[in-house]
């Protein structure tokens, strides 16, 4: 609070000392409604812009540029909102010059204080916290690692109690404990003030005797359980409804995060339809000059959540009918394949089709790629994970793909392959991910030895 309201009078300050200045004597562009539009804007959307984050680096950008920035777009939309409110307004240019420069001082020395404040208290109240865990060599070096590599760690490991010593005897670095009373002795005598617990939900036994010796000790004790061997993703916590829950089988990425893949989606889907027009149109009249038929093949796939959708694709072999309830791959050298649809195969152009399917909402632009759901049922009862390629929008190309890993599915490693790579995608996902796969889609992945 205290913050916010030094960023309100340096706000209203800067307006009252830049109407008094010597060059703008008259006043003419002060008003008393543009300022207080200001300073009621600066209340509401300072917060959006993390302006109260305090932050131990990138101070530039946290203490000068973002508030800059910010009180720029306040004023800004407070013009705006005052002139269409009295068109016949204009306020005095140079005196909102003067007012947004001295105003942005004020704001940005707000900001330099109160980190300096921050920063100085942190600095006094600053100790590192020692720590001994209990679990596996393998926790125990992965904590280890995080700790160690998080910056500004107010953590320090000093200690380790092995659970299962005779898997894993790679010394970790520190002592490390198999004896329980030992391993509390010693808690003791280097006044080790945590004690964290990493072991598996089904080693819950583990716990009991550590709480028990310790009932009387003033050492925090926390829980933080090993679920590496039943979560899919990376194991994280989430609020519901002010209850934490560690998410087992959950999507890795919140859905209010893929707004912008959706939007990035449809504008990319768009600009292509546009530009390979002249595409489509080529391709077609090849199509329906080489064999009878229609123009595009559909076939029924699972979409996000496994909502079922038409995927569209250039139709690249002889009209033919299935056996109810199979779907035969294409192998080197099908005889149902036709000769343009050989070219369009090897060139990935029978895939162009599923940017209407991205228009549409069915498709994104990246994503693991649909298999037809006759091999959905085949395979998610063979390959660890493989449904949980469906949380997500399947896409026209993906991670698997420009690795190599497409075409036919002769050998179940091929699939595994696949769907660790369509996992490894999913838990990694950035907006930037996926300009990287676009890129090397259109540089590497159109073409490949194991398309037919």
């Amino acid at each position: 609070m205290l913050a916010r309201l030094s960023d309100v009078v340096a706000i209203a300050g800067g307006a009252l000392l830049t109407v008094r200045a010597p060059g703008i004597s008259d006043g003419s562009g002060y008003d008393s409604a543009l300022v207080a539009f200001s300073m009621l804007l600066a209340l509401m959307l300072f917060p959006s812009w993390g302006m109260y984050r305090i932050a131990r680096w990138r101070l530039f950008w946290r203490c000068v540029c973002v508030p800059v920035l910010a009180w720029l777009f306040v004023l800004g939309a407070s013009c705006a909102v005052v002139t269409v409110l009295h068109r016949t307004y204009h306020p005095a240019t140079d005196w909102l010059r003067e007012w947004a420069f001295v105003s942005s001082v004020g704001v940005v020395l707000s900001r330099v204080a109160a980190h300096a404040i921050y920063l100085r208290l942190a600095r006094q109240d600053a100790r590192t916290a020692t720590v001994a865990v209990v679990g596996n060599n393998a926790n125990c070096r992965q904590l280890m690692r995080k700790v160690g590599t998080t910056r500004d760690s107010m953590y320090r490991i000093t200690a380790a109690f092995n659970t299962n010593p005779g898997v894993d005897s790679v010394p970790l670095g520190l002592p490390t404990f198999c004896d329980r009373e030992a391993f509390v002795e010693y808690v003791r005598n280097s006044h080790i003030e945590e004690v964290w617990l990493a072991v598996p939900l089904s080693e819950g036994s583990t716990i009991v005797p550590f709480i028990e010796m310790l009932r009387n000790d003033l050492i925090n004790i926390r829980f933080i359980p090993d679920v590496s061997g039943l979560s899919v993703f990376h194991a994280g916590t989430v609020d519901l409804e002010g209850t934490s829950a560690i998410n087992l089988v959950a999507s890795p990425t919140p859905s209010h995060l893929l707004v912008g893949k959706e939007a990035f989606d449809r504008i990319f889907a768009l600009f292509a339809l546009l530009v390979l027009a002249p595409v489509f149109l080529a391709v077609t009249v090849a199509i329906k000059f080489s064999s009878p038929g229609p123009v595009f093949f559909t076939q029924r796939r699972k979409g996000a959540n496994g909502k079922i959708f038409s995927i569209y694709k250039f139709r690249s072999m002889h009209v033919h009918a299935e056996a109810s309830g199979l779907v035969k791959q294409a192998t080197r050298n099908d005889p149902r394949v036709t000769r343009v649809g050989a070219f369009l195969r090897r060139t990935s152009l029978d895939e162009l089709p599923q940017f209407l399917n991205v228009l549409r909402g069915e498709m994104s632009v990246v994503g693991p790629r649909p298999h037809a759901i006759e091999h959905d049922k085949l395979y998610q009862d063979i390959v660890d994970g493989y449904i949980h390629r469906y949380r997500i929008k399947p896409g026209i190309t993906g991670w698997a793909q420009i690795n190599g890993f497409r075409g036919e599915t002769d050998r179940i490693e091929k699939m595994q392959g696949r769907v660790a790579h369509d996992l490894y995608y999913l838990s990694n996902w950035s907006f930037w991910f996926d300009i990287r796969i676009v890129v090397a889609t259109i540089f590497k992945g159109l073409v490949h030895r194991n398309a037919y």
